[in-house]
């Protein structure tokens, strides 16, 4: 018999996130929580410390990509926690987000109209909690087509930092308008101008650099 795996779940729907508790006790998962919103998300896992995150991408409070900034958060704090999570889109900047965070293992993007069978979906989290990886064929075929995207090694964070910075605000309005540190702020900067592979300069013009990248990416 295989070894039970502590998983979370996230799901807004209701009755979907129910078929999916079911589901997982079918194939002889341990549920540790079932929750409804992206905060409690990063409250469960704090609590539980699972094996497996299974979470929507559209989630409260924002209903946006409120569920995958949660899971790159998470994976942010643990690299080597897996994450699987659903979308009913394509949406390959998403998966790419997934992919880029932690070490790039023990993750999955599956689309949720194609979860047809669910003993291979069970499977597939069982693979994805083993430290493999999963991806629908559909986002594979957008990602390997789509046009370079310069901002597509940032993390959706990332990503709102530096809208903000092109806004004008500084590190110190940022963090306001985020509830996070000064140092956090500083911190996704550095690592925004890294990924962006900016030539070294001073910060100032370097950050210049940055919003030119950005605006231009738009």
């Amino acid at each position: 018999m295989p070894p039970v795996i502590r998983v979370v779940l996230a799901e807004d729907e209701v009755l979907l996130r129910d078929g999916l508790v079911g589901l997982l006790t079918r194939f002889d998962f341990a549920v540790a929580a079932a929750v409804g919103s992206a905060p409690e998300l990063r409250a469960a896992v704090d609590a539980h410390a699972p094996d497996l995150v299974v979470t929507d991408i559209r989630m409260p409070p924002g209903r946006r990509d409120d569920g995958l900034r949660a899971a790159v958060a998470l994976r942010e704090a643990r690299p080597d926690l897996p994450v699987v999570v659903l979308s009913q889109h394509v949406q390959a900047e998403y998966a790419a987000a997934l992919l880029g965070s932690g070490d790039g293992r023990r993750v999955g993007y599956l689309l949720k109209d194609r979860v047809a069978d669910v003993a291979e979906f069970a499977g597939t989290l069982r693979r994805v909690a083993g430290g493999g990886t999963a991806i629908d064929p559909d986002v594979v075929r957008h990602l390997l087509h789509r046009p370079r995207d310069p901002l597509a090694a940032l993390s959706p964070r990332e990503r709102e930092v530096l809208a903000l910075v092109a806004e004008g605000h500084s590190n110190a309005a940022i963090a306001a308008r985020l509830h996070v540190t000064d140092a956090a702020v500083g911190k996704h900067v550095g690592n925004i101008l890294t990924k962006l592979d900016l030539p070294p300069s001073d910060d100032t013009n370097r950050r210049v650099l940055a919003v030119l990248t950005y605006l231009g990416a738009r």
